[in-house]
């Protein structure tokens, strides 16, 4: 058996060849697109023996994973938070992190993540356009926003968007070239809200098949397009073996320093994915406001204080309903809290 590091950047990749003695067998890079890696496979391939591998994870990462599996290597794709921690390193260069991962590789010490298969990847993906268009969407009012408060024009209108919105910027008559940003923009903003409808749409009805989402939308605060996003970034719920794991998973825990009888609490680790993490917290601001959920919120809040109280608030909410979102999925039963005493526990 050989123990390859791989090193992904965006014109190469380097590569670090061991033995089962941990003696370097080969040193070099190759090209990271189809055409190089096939190459790679068939240089190594006169050493006639199996090659198991390891790359950090990085964007590229899976297209190098899948194209090297399919040639019959063992790849795992390493934690890079968790690889820095076992190897710290003084000096770190593409070669040297090629050579960690490779020795890493040989002594079974990979700190490796979970692949989602090509259905999970498929419904991240389209979970995280939506969400990609949504941001464009706001960014373009945004705009419209402050094309209007530069020249001192009062928004009278709740919705300036709707049909009163759309006539009163049609009145305005702005000098060039700002009447032309709001016209540009109102056409991107009909748009964006198109592709995001046909985009909600394909999400309502793929999520009706989903083993999840219709566990999902029996919590407060969760629709739809939240309740798809939570499906598809938690992928297989059997890969948390408690509720503490998954809200670990989401990063909405805080940070622990600890030492003797120190006891620090940071910010939020913010380490797991961060559309999870979106689509919790914007299921716990529509969910502060249901009866189940409000007299925690509001307790919570008063009791951190008018600064941080409401956003702390929210966050411990959101962190509760990853907890209960793994007692639903793992039992495969819908949202049903045990008692008013504690009402977030399913």
């Amino acid at each position: 058996m050989l123990y390859a590091g791989l090193d992904l950047s965006r014109k190469r990749l380097d590569f670090h060849l061991l033995d089962s003695e941990g003696a370097t067998v080969e040193v070099g890079a190759a090209p990271p697109d189809a055409d190089g890696l096939l190459g790679l496979t068939q240089r190594l391939d006169r050493h006639r023996e199996p090659v198991r591998a390891a790359i950090e994870s990085m964007n590229g990462a899976r297209f190098v994973h899948d194209r090297l599996e399919l040639a019959g290597w063992q790849v795992e794709i390493a934690d890079a938070q968790k690889v820095k921690g076992l190897a710290p390193l003084a000096c770190k260069t593409d070669r040297i992190d090629a050579w960690v991962l490779a020795e890493l590789t040989r002594r079974d010490l990979v700190p490796a993540i979970w692949l989602p298969d090509p259905v999970v990847r498929a419904e991240r993906e389209r979970a995280r356009w939506r969400l990609h268009l949504v941001r464009h969407r706001s960014s373009l009012k945004q705009r419209v926003h402050a094309v209007l408060l530069t020249h001192g024009k009062p928004c009278p209108v709740s919705d300036l968007f709707g049909v009163r919105g759309r006539q009163l910027l049609a009145r305005l008559g702005l000098p060039e070239p700002w009447q032309a940003t709001i016209e540009a923009s109102l056409r991107l903003i009909d748009e964006l809200e198109r592709e995001i409808t046909d985009c909600e749409r394909e999400l309502r009805r793929l999520g009706a098949d989903h083993r999840y989402v219709p566990l999902l939308l029996t919590v407060p605060g969760i629709g739809w397009v939240l309740a798809y996003t939570i499906a598809a970034e938690i992928g297989d719920i059997g890969r948390f073996p408690t509720p503490r794991k998954l809200a670990g998973y989401t990063g909405l825990c805080p940070r622990v320093y600890q030492s003797g009888e120190r006891d620090l609490r940071g910010p939020l680790a913010k380490q797991g994915p961060k559309y999870l993490r979106w689509a919790l917290v914007e299921a716990a601001t529509h969910a502060c406001t249901a009866p189940i959920y409000r007299d925690r919120y509001q307790q919570t809040k008063a009791r951190i204080g008018k600064q941080r109280g409401a956003k702390v608030a929210q966050i411990d909410l959101a962190r509760r309903l990853s907890e209960a979102i793994w007692h639903m999925l793992s039992r495969e039963q819908p949202f049903a809290p045990k008692g008013a005493t504690d009402p977030l526990a399913a």
